[in-house]
């Protein structure tokens, strides 16, 4: 799945505009300029797109994070971990504060059904019995149904 996908989708769901996105960016401590994140939020066929990196959307979750909860009182550990769906979509949990029935009903409405054991594989550590690796499907369900569960009846 295409990072810039992933930044849209989510910037749809949570109806976050320009300014918040960028101010994720500065509480992140990365510097995100205006024209760089309306690039990287355009359509592939659309002039003026760029592709999105990793680390930007990595970045961008962190700060969404402490955007929605605030920093975290725990010694921030800076080592790089490799961004994978399971990361997002446990980043965008976290964020959201989401619980899980909430993450049943998301999931549902992405047309995705999972029970509880199957969304606690996602969060499970790699390497643990009982994990699963989330699928770009998995994933784009996911995205789907926060903006359901999300959707305020206003169009953007």
């Amino acid at each position: 799945m295409q990072i810039n996908d992933i930044l849209f989708k989510i910037k749809t769901a949570l109806s976050l505009n320009s300014k918040t996105m960028i101010e994720a960016y500065a509480l992140a401590e990365y510097e995100m300029t205006l024209e760089r994140l309306e690039s990287i939020l355009k359509r592939r066929q659309d002039e003026g797109y760029a592709e999105a990196t990793y680390e930007e959307l990595g970045v961008f979750l962190d700060g969404l994070v402490i955007l929605k909860r605030g920093p975290s009182p725990k010694a921030q550990d800076d080592e790089e971990v490799a961004l994978t769906n399971n990361l997002i979509i446990k980043k965008l949990r976290i964020a959201l504060e989401l619980k899980e029935p909430e993450l049943i009903i998301v999931f549902a409405l992405g047309d995705a059904e999972l029970t509880k054991r199957q969304i606690g594989s996602l969060f499970r550590k790699e390497g643990h019995k009982n994990f699963k690796v989330c699928s770009d499907a998995l994933l784009m369900n996911f995205l789907e149904g926060l903006d359901e569960f999300y959707y305020d009846g206003e169009e953007i």
